[in-house]
């Protein structure tokens, strides 16, 4: 770690700042601007296609140049920007200026000069911008990290598949499940939620400042310009919003934060289940020889990992429970409220992250303890009073619940025991046979079958 991440503010870009690099290229100021800079590009070649008479085709070296400005944007060139902004107090129209800079020297853009940001507003940019990093986290960080993790999941599902397991429903003993079947459980939640992200539209807008086109078709009333909006969110891969104010209204970002909130739920779900069955011994922990558990108790292996979690899925909800509210609301036609929201998009991304890699880093330290869940199954025959009172609802013998209810509320049942109340029942000799024969390692439905499917 280096002086400048040991006085860093935020853990991001402090503590955790070797693990989320690629979100700096993002969500950083400099990813902000580079965004901003290469929707600027792009407006002004869509408008060299669009028959404006003041305006001809790009060049191939016209083109080259423009590119070039995009592909080797640095964060040399971002300092460039901050520091006409700093003159002119205007992020926006800094890279505007930055622009009109780079192209100076070369004389076919330096005649379309002033159709740089032409009949924008800067939320036009601004919108475009931040679809633009969602969509590409999305791409580049979201659902490789998510995949990553459902992939071991997965695994653990086939491996443990046959791991029969008392389930407990309000804390209590109850129908025995799968240890596979638990993790299925998990996978099937996180993959249509996975889905919804995966397929989750996000919205954009160039418009102008009331969201009319006021300024560009003043200037162009003969040209269809909401067909040219249109035709620069399809280039970016956007979905384009035709109502709008000044700002696109963030709701397809509602939308997208809000699927984001049940997939950290759901993880946070399985954390708190998984630091459960550690504690029980369910799971032996393997150990890490140079790692410390306890500064004191050297026998310790603590499930930290899915502690992280939990924590870093709980930040993350915060941030995004409170941009899922906010986002949507602006006073009129524009307030600036979003903009330092907007900023911390990249925070709640990196806590979700964050969490997604510590809970696949605790997975993949766990060990079934084989022989104290079986020890704990043998210890809990009650479990199969639902499997006995249902056969005997099945023929037809009266109070048949209320019976098992008698038998074995605040008493210890063994094997034997509920063999002995099983031989006096009036039942067919062969369902007798059949449930005498039960155990309750034997006594969970299709769990196998599922978790194998998942």
């Amino acid at each position: 770690m280096d002086m400048s991440s040991l006085m860093a503010i935020s853990p991001l870009d402090g503590r955790y700042q070797d693990k989320i690099p690629i979100l700096r290229d993002i969500f950083s100021e400099y990813g902000l601007i580079k965004y901003r800079v290469m929707i600027e590009i792009r407006w002004l070649e869509l408008l060299a296609n669009a028959h404006l008479p003041e305006m001809s085709k790009l060049s191939v070296p016209a083109k080259k140049l423009l590119n070039s400005i995009i592909d080797n944007f640095s964060p040399l060139d971002a300092l460039q920007i901050k520091q006409i902004e700093a003159t002119i107090n205007h992020d926006v129209k800094a890279v505007e200026y930055f622009l009109k800079e780079r192209i100076a020297s070369h004389q076919e853009l330096k005649a379309m000069s002033e159709f740089i940001h032409f009949g924008c507003t800067s939320e036009d940019i601004n919108n475009l911008a931040y679809a633009l990093m969602l969509k590409n986290t999305r791409e580049q960080c979201l659902l490789p990290a998510l995949s990553e993790l459902t992939t071991v999941l997965k695994k653990c599902a086939h491996d443990y598949a046959s791991i029969s397991m008392l389930a407990r429903t309000h804390g209590q003993p109850a129908t025995p499940t799968t240890l596979g079947k638990e993790f299925a459980n998990v996978i099937a939640r996180l993959q249509r939620q996975i889905d919804q992200l995966s397929h989750a539209p996000i919205l954009g807008k160039l418009n102008g400042a009331s969201g009319n086109y006021n300024a560009l078709v003043i200037a162009y009333p003969n040209i269809d310009w909401q067909q040219q909006s249109q035709t620069l969110l399809t280039q970016l891969n956007l979905t384009w919003n035709p109502y709008t104010t000044q700002i696109e209204p963030h709701d397809s970002m509602a939308e997208f934060f809000a699927i984001l909130v049940r997939i950290n739920t759901i993880l946070m779900d399985f954390n708190r289940n998984i630091w459960g069955y550690i504690a029980l011994h369910y799971f032996k922990q393997i150990p890490i020889s140079n790692e410390v558990g306890s500064s004191t108790m050297p026998h310790k292996i603590n499930p930290i990992d899915f502690e992280n979690s939990e924590g870093n899925l709980g930040i993350a909800n915060a941030l995004l429970e409170h941009m899922i509210v906010k986002l949507p609301i602006s006073r009129w036609q524009r307030d600036l409220s979003d903009s330092t929201v907007l900023r911390n998009i990249g925070v709640a991304i990196g806590h979700s992250i964050l969490a997604f890699y510590a809970t696949l880093k605790g997975i993949k330290k766990l060990e079934p303890n084989h022989t104290l869940i079986d020890a704990e199954l043998n210890q809990h025959w009650e479990v199969l009073g639902e499997a006995i009172q249902t056969v005997m609802r099945r023929y037809k013998l009266e109070q048949s619940y209320e019976k098992l209810k008698v038998f074995m509320r605040g008493h210890a049942i063994d094997q034997a025991t509920l063999q002995q109340f099983i031989m006096q029942l009036s039942l067919p000799e062969f369902e007798k046979k059949r449930l005498l024969a039960l155990t309750p390692q034997q006594y969970i439905g299709y769990a196998e079958e599922l978790a194998k499917k998942v």
